[in-house]
């Protein structure tokens, strides 16, 4: 059975749910999440997406990112896709969220509510090959050049959610 997603409108309130293949054809916002995991020299662990992705395949992205399923709390939803990409159990913080649209070249559009979370991990992920290409440390200097060169590397949401996640670590260092 196909999986569903949960929908939402534009303050995330829930309106229903739908297979997530069909969601993303006619392209009903919906929730979902995007995880960004930082060592402790600072640098972002990312992954490049399976090059099999239904979309964006092979793409650089945020540590982890997912939906919650209907009836799911989403910090459940998100330490279930930790382990299921990448072997991960790490605590995470929610920062904030990003509504987003996006279509792809295959019909298929990503409109999100997108909820953003932050923590801490210091391992040596075991990827989930199904979901996951490869993964990297990158400090955020390194991966400001890299956004800068060449943008289209990147998924479409991961620049938006890191611009929150920039935004988190400014107001810490400001106190």
């Amino acid at each position: 059975m196909e999986p569903k997603v949960i929908l939402v409108d534009e303050q995330d309130n829930e309106v229903g749910t739908m297979g997530k293949q069909l969601a993303h054809v006619e392209g009903v916002l919906h929730r979902a999440f995007s995880v960004f995991l930082f060592n402790k020299k600072g640098e972002l662990l990312l992954q490049q997406r399976a090059l099999s992705k239904y979309h964006s395949g092979g793409l650089w992205t945020n540590t982890c990112c997912s939906h919650p399923m209907p009836n799911e709390d989403l910090n459940v939803a998100v330490k279930r896709r930790l382990v299921e990409e990448l072997g991960i159990t790490a605590d995470t913080t929610a920062i904030g969220s990003v509504l987003y649209k996006a279509e792809f070249g295959n019909g298929l559009i990503e409109h999100e509510y997108d909820h953003v979370f932050i923590g801490e991990y210091d391992g040596h992920p075991t990827i989930n090959k199904e979901e996951v290409e490869t993964v990297k440390y990158f400090s955020l200097e390194d991966l400001d050049d890299w956004l800068t060169n060449k943008p289209n590397d990147f998924t479409a949401w991961f620049p938006l959610c890191l611009d929150i996640v920039k935004q988190e670590i400014q107001s810490k260092i400001t106190l």
